[in-house]
């Protein structure tokens, strides 16, 4: 079967009652027939038994195999947030010591991790430019462990040659870790280009209607057995409930990528040239720096596309205080049309000269294109605009 039927028709096994829609298993531990079998599920870490919902659950367990299925994965593990997948990913693998290389153009949570948390616990970073693939290479040390990127980058929209820096992690034999939230595995499958793991903070175009938080991580299995001791004991689990609201929204998932990223290439269309505007960007624009790696490698240009007003950042504030019906909000990969200003919201706490070097400029508005008609939501932008 292909991954848009997989998505549909994977479920858990159907029990006794004949449910045609997936059950939720809305339970925090499981029962067993013996005090034997309750010894053997503690002493055994390679059961397959459900012993309790932190360390696994038939709900959780569905939603994990079809992203596996859709990423073309091995194994995965789910957490309660995107950043709960972020951050278990790097202290599952690096310790006191240890060097990350991460692009410098990730979200501002993770920069704060990187940059504030992770010395705390002697772990260094080096930044690398992804306008700039050649200088990755240099930057690696004897004690690197891990390269992280987020492609495309939020929200600047930097795209990375996957399989480039694939080829690099193997040649020095390091981890090599990619952020496919922005995409989703409906429009990029990073690990078919060489990537280790994938991440995704579910809670945007995963769920795709603003209702609930998770994230997930899929890749080889034997790093996901490190990463599922890590989150078992440290107990970042994804919810019963949000899994399987989560797996639910799965099965759209294509069909909505197809139509937010129709949207969004109609809008950013209309939008070039506009005399408000210093520049529009989006991936499958032949104006995007990165439009050739995009064309390589991703079915569409997805949901999210971004513009830089001349008017700077008043002009930001200006901009969404003229919307109308669109949305503002923090979120984003929602089936209603979201506009937001980092430059005073999610990477305020940033300095200039920070946001500068990951692309964020005063006047740059994020735009995540929902499922509205096209000329509803270009009609807004463009009244706001005026």
């Amino acid at each position: 079967m292909r991954p848009e039927t997989l998505a549909i028709r994977t479920q858990t096994e159907r029990t006794g009652e004949k449910e045609h829609s997936t059950p939720l298993f809305l339970t925090s531990s499981f029962v067993y027939d013996s005090a034997e079998d309750m010894a053997a599920a503690f002493e055994d870490d390679t059961l397959d038994v459900n012993i309790y919902s932190r360390f696994s659950n038939p709900s959780v367990d569905e939603f994990v195999k079809k992203v596996c299925l859709m990423e073309g994965a091995e194994d995965g593990i789910a957490t309660a947030t995107g950043m709960a997948a972020v951050f278990s990913s790097f202290m599952t693998f690096v310790s006191a010591g240890d060097h990350i290389v991460s692009a410098s153009a990730v979200f501002g949570s993770t920069h704060a991790i990187l940059t504030k948390y992770l010395p705390k616990w002697g772990i260094e970073y080096s930044y690398f430019d992804m306008n700039k693939p050649e200088t990755i290479e240099g930057l690696i040390k004897k004690n690197t462990k891990l390269l992280y990127v987020e492609t495309p980058s939020n929200p600047g929209l930097d795209i990375i040659d996957l399989k480039f820096v694939a080829d690099i992690c193997k040649k020095h034999n390091i981890l090599f870790v990619v952020d496919n939230c922005f995409a989703t595995p409906a429009v990029q499958q990073p690990i078919q280009f060489g990537a280790d793991l994938v991440l995704h903070s579910a809670t945007k175009f995963m769920d795709g209607q603003g209702r609930v938080l998770g994230g997930v991580v899929v890749g080889k299995k034997d790093l996901i057995k490190q990463m599922y001791l890590f989150i078992r004991n440290t107990g970042p689990s994804l919810s019963p409930f949000n899994a399987w609201v989560l797996s639910k929204s799965l099965e759209t998932l294509y069909v909505r990528m197809d139509k937010h990223a129709s949207n969004a290439l109609y809008i950013a269309k209309k939008l070039e040239g506009h005399p408000a505007l210093s520049w529009v960007k989006y991936p499958m624009l032949e104006s995007h720096p990165h439009y050739k790696i995009a064309i390589k490698q991703m079915s569409n240009g997805g949901g999210i596309l971004t513009f830089e007003l001349k008017a700077g950042l008043d002009g930001g504030r200006k901009f969404l205080n003229n919307l109308t019906w669109l949305s503002m909000t923090n979120n984003l990969g929602d089936s209603r049309t979201i506009a937001s200003h980092p430059a005073s919201t999610t990477h305020s706490k940033l300095t200039q000269e920070e946001r500068q070097a990951v692309g964020i400029t005063p006047g740059l508005i994020r735009l995540s294109v929902g499922l509205e008609h096209p000329d509803d939501i270009i009609e807004e932008i463009l009244g706001a605009l005026k």
